[in-house]
């Protein structure tokens, strides 16, 4: 991209009035929305209303639109819910109700309204938009408002964002609230298999999403379900026969539980509805299994949002914010939304006629209709899922003679053992035999490696850590001892799940090809580490888990501080060089300041900051929180920061400091985590297959490859998944710092910092394109999106 950045500090919104609602049923993620909005549009210079209540409060006016100020928004990002209130609303319905709305909102000027809720929200506010001029000409004639009135508020420009667990807006990969609703659904369903563990239980659990099965589907995909009810993809004819089979072979293999997963919509192939208890009684009379139904309900939309939904929702409100600053009455109503790691405009009537499409091949059975519009990343999901649930009769499965290993490389990270588990599973359905190393290349070396079938790594998606052991050893000095084990155990792919570590040792093994044989064979690496500092990835798994613990930390740091005024925290993150955890984390954390090794700064920037937190202090909202990455600086430490802080604020503040360490690298892999390991790891094995079949020397009766592409990273670029050769990403990477040249993230960095009161320059070249709802075709799910 050769443009020249474009900056929106020519977009000015003086004189422009922007009213912000949430409506419909509410989500986490909502209030960093309504935070956002609110602070992006103080920044631009245009006033800012509160209407609460949802179209309720439109309809009725009064104290419920509100102008509002920078700190009417302190302190909601980590609160779930909507802190404005959200209302089924049935007078907005009828044209009286809008009318009254319209007078309204003319009453304070407003013109420029941001919706937050689900597909019937943003089709209400639609219809406002196309009647605004005809109501308006309505008011003057009844003598409500002047010709003035109506020339000067001529249009209304619209602008949506989707705030729904269900995530069933088509158009957007990930909706505000649903990665939040998978974090209540997995903590319930960790919780619950230790008790079914004890007792071989088998648990039928109901989650929410409406007609939509993505909550089930992914929670299913992320806890190993031994099945899932979806009303997009019903069971076949003599399911019962087939779930019975599948639950007593499991229960034979020694798995002391089962999980049944059912979507609240979910249906038969005749449309007829399958509930919990109807699955609950027909194990229970078929099998005799100790059976309990676990109805989840409510607790999905509570608790705290996510750090992903408030990084997600945070960008969103700026977007949303500039995309009505740039609206102009010919630009149709958008929505704000989110592909891959992309925040796009997409035409808000375009997405709902498609979410409708949706409904109607449902009801109609057109179910592998249904299931394409829903979207490449719901079609790749369920895929995976049917990959990994059930495994074949071995007589049903190939056999291809390949022997694959796995091992682990680096730091442990969250989400190593969902993606050991999608490796083997799909490696053995594929038909090769898979091994497993301990320990990494040092264990490799020793000899440490054992096949692995498909039963052993049951349950392994939501452990935390690193079950096979892992080290950061690099294989240079065990060259020839790697060797001989490969030969020994005829090794004919590696597989490596790691961090910079496992992307120093690819690069190691393949300029060792010259001298030894045995490594002319597929490498493949999943980047796993909590530091994301892989080049060619702009997530690897692990971050997402350690970013949770981060946010949840300085919420509770935050809540500390709200009893003692007046004081500052300073928090030390991991991440070695890279300033992904510490600029991300401020972002969720709502912190106003992050040090990171990526931007430079100097004394004069640290003396602006704690002017920055004196000038807060005099505000209602008294305390602040600084960020810093533990090797931002070498002189610049925390222990500097802290000290001179505290001699600056003297009088003014107090400060303490915090060092994260290694809590950052625990803990139960989040959904996110789950979900990316699983299916990035599922996709790197099947591309070992292919290249095991093209680099098959039939002659020789062995494998060899020794080209730069038989040796590659897979990684989330933007929109898709990528396989890149470890040979072609060295000019990409910064090695003595160990970090990519490039960093996607810090171009959000100046969003931290405009949430944060602080002027500065936000590049917005990649946003403001209104681009169409494109149908992908089939072949689509199959090569890239996540």
């Amino acid at each position: 991209m050769d443009h020249q950045p474009k900056f929106f500090e020519n977009l000015s919104g003086t004189g422009k009035a922007i009213g912000v609602l949430t409506s419909g049923g509410d989500a986490q993620g909502m209030n960093a929305a309504v935070r956002a909005v609110v602070r992006m549009g103080i920044y631009v210079k245009a006033k800012v209303y509160f209407v609460y209540e949802g179209y309720q409060g439109m309809v009725d006016g009064g104290d419920n639109i509100v102008e509002v100020s920078w700190e009417s928004v302190s302190s909601i990002l980590q609160v779930g819910g909507t802190v404005i209130g959200s209302a089924r609303c049935k007078s907005f319905r009828t044209r009286e109700g809008r009318l009254q709305a319209a007078y309204n909102l003319v009453q304070r000027g407003i013109t420029n309204l941001c919706v937050i809720g689900g597909d019937g929200s943003l089709t209400g506010a639609n219809l406002f938009r196309e009647e605004w001029s005809g109501l308006l000409e309505e008011l003057a004639q009844k003598g409500k408002i002047d010709e003035e009135a109506v020339k000067k508020y001529a249009y209304l420009n619209i602008v949506g964002m989707v705030g729904s667990i269900d995530n069933d807006f088509c158009g957007t990969d990930m909706t505000i609230g649903t990665d939040s609703a998978l974090h209540r659904i997995i903590e319930v369903v960790d919780a619950i298999m230790t008790t079914a563990q004890s007792h071989q239980r088998t648990f039928v659990l109901e989650v929410m999403g409406r007609h939509c099965g993505y909550l089930a589907l992914v929670s299913a995909l992320a806890c190993g379900a031994d099945w899932v009810f979806i009303p997009e993809y019903p069971p076949e004819e003599g399911w019962e026969d087939s779930m019975c089979v599948k639950l007593s072979e499991n229960r034979a293999r020694k798995k002391r539980l089962n999980i049944i997963i059912v979507a609240e919509g979910a249906i038969d192939c005749h449309n007829k509805p399958i509930t919990s208890e109807k699955v609950k009684d027909l194990v229970v009379q078929r099998l005799g299994f100790d059976t309990r139904v676990t109805i989840l309900g409510h607790v999905q939309r509570g608790g705290t949002p996510s750090a992903f939904d408030r990084i997600l929702a945070s960008r969103m409100g700026v977007e949303a914010v500039l995309a009505l600053l740039e609206a102009t009455p010919a630009t149709p109503a958008c929505v704000v939304s989110l592909s891959g790691n992309q925040a796009v405009r997409l035409p808000l009537m375009e997405c709902v006629q498609m979410t409708q499409e949706v409904q109607k091949a449902m009801d109609e059975g057109r179910f592998v209709e249904a299931v394409r519009l829903r979207g490449r990343s719901f079609e790749n999901n369920l895929n995976t899922y049917k990959l990994l649930s059930h495994k074949k009769p071995d007589a049903e499965l190939p056999k291809t003679n390949f022997n694959v290993a796995v091992l682990n490389v680096g730091a442990p990270a969250a989400g190593m053992n969902a993606a050991v588990r999608a490796a083997v599973r799909v490696g053995i359905t594929e038909g090769h035999k898979m091994f497993a190393v301990i320990d990494g290349f040092e264990g490799f070396a020793r000899g440490k490696i054992k096949e692995i079938s498909w039963g052993d790594v049951g349950g392994w998606t939501g452990q935390g850590g690193s079950i096979l052991g892992t080290k950061r050893t690099l294989p240079a000095k065990y060259l020839e001892k790697i060797a001989d084990q490969m030969r020994t155990n005829n090794i004919n792919a590696l597989m490596v799940i790691g961090g910079f570590e496992a992307y120093l040792g690819l690069l190691e093994l393949s300029a060792a090809r010259e001298k030894y044989d045995e490594f002319c064979v597929p490498m493949v690496m999943v980047p796993a580490t909590v530091s994301n500092n892989v080049p060619g990835s702009d997530f690897s798994i692990g971050a997402d888990t350690a970013l949770n613990t981060i946010t949840d930390t300085c919420d509770r740091i935050k809540q500390s501080a709200s009893g003692t005024k007046r004081r500052v925290f300073i928090i030390e993150t991991m991440g070695g060089y890279c300033g992904y955890l510490a600029n991300m984390g401020a972002l969720a954390a709502g912190a106003d300041a992050a040090y990171i090794f990526e931007e430079q700064f100097d004394i004069r920037e640290l003396q602006a900051n704690v002017e920055h937190l004196t000038e807060k202090m005099k505000t209602s909202i008294q305390r602040g929180l600084v960020l810093r990455n533990e090797n931002c600086n070498e002189n610049y430490t925390t222990d500097f920061i802290y000290q001179l802080y505290s001699e600056e604020g003297k009088g003014v503040f107090d400060c303490r400091k915090n060092v994260l360490g290694h809590m950052q690298q625990g803990g139960a892999p989040s959904p996110f985590d789950r979900n990316f390991g699983t299916k990035i790891s599922a996709k790197a094995m099947q591309w070992i297959s292919k290249k095991l079949k093209e680099t098959y020397r039939k002659g020789a009766g062995k494998v060899f490859a020794n080209t730069d592409d038989s040796v590659c990273l897979l990684g989330m670029r933007r929109r898709n998944l990528v396989f890149q050769p470890v040979a072609e990403l060295k000019t990409e990477t910064d090695f003595v710092h160990r970090i990519p040249k490039e960093q996607w993230w810090l171009k959000l960095r100046p969003l931290m910092k405009i949430l944060a009161k602080y002027k500065t320059s936000y590049d917005v070249s990649d946003s403001g394109q209104l681009e169409h709802v494109a149908m992908h075709s089939p072949k689509e799910a199959e090569t890239g999106a996540i």
